[in-house]
């Protein structure tokens, strides 16, 4: 009986790692991601991204960048 409960506690914690392990994506794969989705004019996800990145991210180097874009994003455009 004690082998068996120490296989599950021994399985949950490798599946615990992985959800762990797996969750989340870098702030700088999130930011390539989002700018990718500009080129695409995809703004609306790209917006998506550049916050999420400021939620996920804080205080990070990416997460600045990602305050610095959003502001761009939201100026509005003149034309020449």
């Amino acid at each position: 009986m004690k082998r068996g409960v120490t296989s599950v506690l021994v399985a949950l914690g490798l599946l615990v790692s992985l959800i762990v392990g797996c969750g989340g994506e870098s702030a700088e794969s999130l930011f390539e991601t989002a700018q990718f989705e500009e080129r695409q004019t995809n703004v609306a996800h790209a917006r998506k991204l550049y916050q999420r990145i400021i939620l996920e991210h804080p205080g990070s180097e990416w997460a600045k960048k990602a305050m610095v874009r959003l502001e761009q994003l939201d100026r509005p455009h003149t034309s020449p």
